[in-house]
């Protein structure tokens, strides 16, 4: 298993599963401002995490079709690296969001079949990242952190988009190693898969998960 690959490890709400986190090796935290999420943060919250996250872990705030607005409160008081959009924004909206913010921009993309890849091409034109993810069920509550994976195959031999791109959506620390195996991803994103219940992150999955994942 190369050992380069990028983990992000999203959902975090308490300073020492951010510590923890980087302790491993994670080259991402991700903080959420949902709030039908188990892991939503207040920004003053987030913020104080960000601010005491160790250097060379890169902070990404995950929102949902958040307005200008939102996304003012957020970047103006949260010390971030990252924005990433994880709700249905249009490319449109995904190139006005990094103009107005000046930060790198993650998008988050839904997969179930194969018909869906054709929008990590769409994406790919105005996103500086991308993120494969699971879809949703209809009427889920959540767009991500549902503990759903997709099939990995629809990804094998799709290995070079245009821009870098993550894989998430129901990895765990026992098949993180075979999923970047079928899709030869070079970063992947996990967020209940190394919770003990919802929102609830433990520092010893954490390890497990990089260590799997870097292996």
């Amino acid at each position: 298993m190369p050992q380069d690959v990028n983990v992000k490890i999203c959902g975090l709400t308490a300073p020492e599963h951010v510590q923890a986190a980087a302790r491993a090796g994670a080259r991402y935290a991700g903080f959420v401002f949902f709030p039908k999420s188990p892991r939503h943060l207040e920004v003053a919250r987030a913020a104080e995490l960000a601010a005491d996250a160790p250097v060379g872990l890169a902070k990404v705030a995950l929102t949902v079709n958040a307005t200008d607005a939102e996304l003012d409160r957020i970047v103006g008081a949260v010390p971030l690296d990252m924005l990433q959009l994880h709700g249905k924004e249009s490319p449109d909206r995904v190139a006005a969001v990094k103009d107005r913010f000046g930060l790198p921009v993650m998008k988050a993309v839904g997969v179930a079949d194969e018909e869906d890849l054709a929008q990590i091409d769409l994406y790919s034109e105005v996103a500086d990242q991308l993120l494969i993810d699971a879809k949703p069920p209809k009427n889920a509550v959540l767009p991500g952190g549902n503990g759903l994976a997709f099939d990995w195959r629809l990804l094998a031999g799709r290995k070079y988009w245009r821009r870098p791109w993550m894989l998430a959506g129901g990895l765990t620390p026992q098949n993180v190693a075979e999923a970047i195996r079928m899709t030869g991803a070079q970063q992947v994103d996990v967020s209940s898969g190394v919770e003990t219940a919802p929102g609830v992150k433990d520092a010893e999955l954490i390890r497990s998960f990089i260590g799997a994942a870097q292996g």
